[in-house]
């Protein structure tokens, strides 16, 4: 018999009781307490005392004999469950109250314990109570069809033996208790304690490797030997880690195989290392064999060539039988830093713009990095090297004294901000903007240093003056209008993207401004903040030429100017008025005089 271990809780259900001539029905006894569902001859079978409910549990040996017979529980209270061996058990619940199931194979003998302080009596629907081995914990007494057996007993461990009948079929063993009344041979269903619903399949679909109970999962939070799932944590890890692939393979019936041969390889030259129940050490090869059941074991998967990226297909068989493919990738360390500055600093100024990035993680800065390794795969810096400024890249000026990362990227999922390294520059008291400086990053495991290319970097006061304009300078109904407007510095310079512009108000008749106005945002790194407009309100449209107003109150009180953008709408149709049929008709009629008199003149001359 195959060691078997259950992986899943079986569904229960509550049948009914089958006695001598009375069928009675169950009632839900106390909750059920955890049972074992590891069956195999190596079991060790759960003590009934102090785990189980005294009157109210009953348990079935999930040791498995290997002498051919089963064996009772040696009925010595505390350790009745020490000796009890079943013969053909296929599997068992983790429960012991009145709704267990098990499955068994027909003729089987399943043993049976349970915690007793009053007399029990055990009634099945089919097959029966053996009297070899002898029933231990009390004198047995049995009906004449061994369909009921009572046992008289006190403050001691009971056990039985129950041969399933020979005939495939869903039976039921329940244990009564003499909690209403004294129980017997004779009236044997006083109170439930315990009941177990047994499937007896004339063969077993266990042994063979099931695709459908087994589990195979990739992490690189390393080896999982109770694997319950075939859900991946990650699939990738950065460099100079491993992955690990996690396996817990099955029977039909959710127990653990016999040993075999599990064979795993790699491809790209990774290495591979198989543990069973124990973190195993990075490999030398890329495939590893061993004779096992693979009832919960890992395999480690190294790079072949430290700080080298590298993505690997691993495949593992059982017996030739292919049970688990997956792809990981181990990145490299950092060969490239790409440095995207977003905004422009403030004078005299270290600090960055607060959540910059709007993306969720509140981070400060001005600038982000994006680091990559030579496959092009992006990489989690944060626990593999340090940012610093490339010192040599600032020399020879003063407006921007100092750059830095102030946040290093903790993920290396393409979508997830985290992928994000965050910095921020220091800027002097004149503006300006250098072109020549660069950031470094230097790798941990090698001591290498990759430098950015050059960077641009600006330096501007705040906002203290503003112009606008228009995207158009005519607009039909309907159409979408771009506001832009430009914010200078007093010295004339685009301004900062840190400093706020303050509130602001707008009018642009027969223009309606998608977002409210109020507390404007800053403007970006080159000074500039747009506004989108939908043209016509919500009572209609005049056609005409209008002069709005733009005003950002903070700005004009400390002496900038109101912007008064002018702009043309319409409605798209014809827009002619009655002065321009007016004019039409007057100059038709000068046409038509100067032809008249043209004519005369050529009729004269004859």
């Amino acid at each position: 018999m195959s060691k078997m271990t259950m992986r899943k809780r079986i569904s229960l259900t509550v049948v009914t009781a089958l006695t001598t001539g009375v069928l009675t029905s169950v009632t839900t006894g106390p909750a059920a307490n955890a049972h074992g569902t590891v069956v195999s001859t190596s079991a060790t079978n759960v003590a009934a005392a102090g785990t189980g409910q005294i009157n109210n549990s009953m348990f079935v040996a999930v040791s498995l004999s290997n002498t051919g017979a089963a064996v009772t529980g040696n009925g010595s209270g505390a350790l009745v469950h020490d000796k009890a061996k079943s013969l053909g058990l296929l599997t068992k619940d983790s429960s012991s109250g009145t709704a267990q199931t098990a499955t068994a194979l027909t003729s089987a003998a399943l043993s049976f314990y349970a915690d007793a302080s009053t007399a029990l009596a055990f009634v099945a629907s089919g097959g029966s109570f053996a009297t070899s081995p002898a029933a231990t914990g009390g004198t047995a007494t049995y009906n004449q069809t061994r369909s009921v057996i009572s046992i008289a007993s006190g403050t001691t461990g009971v056990g039985v033996v129950w041969n399933a009948p020979s005939t495939a079929g869903t039976y039921t063993v329940s244990m009564y208790n003499g909690a209403s009344g004294t129980v017997s041979v004779d009236t044997p269903t006083r109170t439930l304690g315990a009941q177990i619903t047994v499937t007896v399949v004339a063969t077993s679909a266990g042994g063979a490797y099931s695709a459908t109970t087994s589990f195979c999962s990739a992490t690189n939070a390393g080896s999982n030997f109770t694997l319950a799932s075939n859900a991946d944590g990650t699939t990738a890890t950065t460099n100079g880690n491993s992955m690990y692939i996690n396996f817990a393979l099955n029977d039909a019936y959710n127990n653990d195989l016999d040993n075999g041969n599990i064979v795993a390889t790699a491809t790209n030259g990774a290495l591979l290392a198989y543990s069973n129940g124990a973190t195993a050490v990075a490999g030398t090869a890329s495939t590893v064999v061993a004779y096992d059941s693979g009832s919960g074991d890992s395999i480690r998967v190294s790079q072949p060539t430290a700080n080298t990226p590298i993505a690997t297909t691993v495949t593992i068989t059982y017996n030739g039988t292919t049970i688990c493919t997956k792809t990981v990738g181990i990145a490299g360390e950092v060969t490239k830093i790409a440095v995207t500055v977003t905004d422009t600093q403030n004078l005299s100024t270290s600090a960055g713009k607060t959540d910059f990035l709007e993306d969720g993680y509140a981070r400060t800065g001005l600038f982000t990095v994006l680091a990559t390794d030579a496959a092009g795969n992006q990489v989690a810096t944060s626990s593999i090297g340090t940012f610093a400024v490339d010192a040599a890249s600032l020399l020879g000026q003063t407006l921007v004294t100092d750059l830095s990362v102030t946040s290093s990227a903790t993920q290396t999922s393409t979508t997830l901000p985290g992928r994000l390294s965050t910095g921020t520059y220091t800027c002097g008291s004149t503006a300006g903007e250098i072109k020549t400086a660069k950031l470094n990053f230097t790798n941990t495991g090698s001591g290498k240093v990759v430098a950015s290319d050059p960077i641009t970097l600006r330096c501007a006061g705040n906002a203290a003056t503003y112009t606008v304009s228009l995207d158009k300078a005519s607009y039909v109904q309907g159409e979408i209008a771009t506001l832009t407007a430009t914010f200078l510095d007093s010295k004339g310079n685009p301004a900062n993207s840190v400093g706020t512009t303050g509130s602001w108000t707008s009018v642009l008749p027969m223009l309606t401004n998608v977002a409210a106005t109020g507390t404007a945002s800053a403007p970006n790194k080159s000074g500039v903040r747009t506004f989108t407009y939908t043209v016509g309100t919500n009572t209609g449209l005049t056609s005409g030429t209008y002069t709005g107003v733009i005003d950002f109150t903070a700005l004009t009180a400390a002496g900038a100017v109101r912007a008064t953008p002018t702009y043309k709408v319409s409605t798209g149709g014809d827009t002619t008025t009655n002065a321009d049929v007016l004019k039409s008709i007057v100059a038709l009629i000068a046409s038509i005089n100067k032809q008249i008199q043209a004519l005369q003149k050529l009729i004269l001359k004859r």
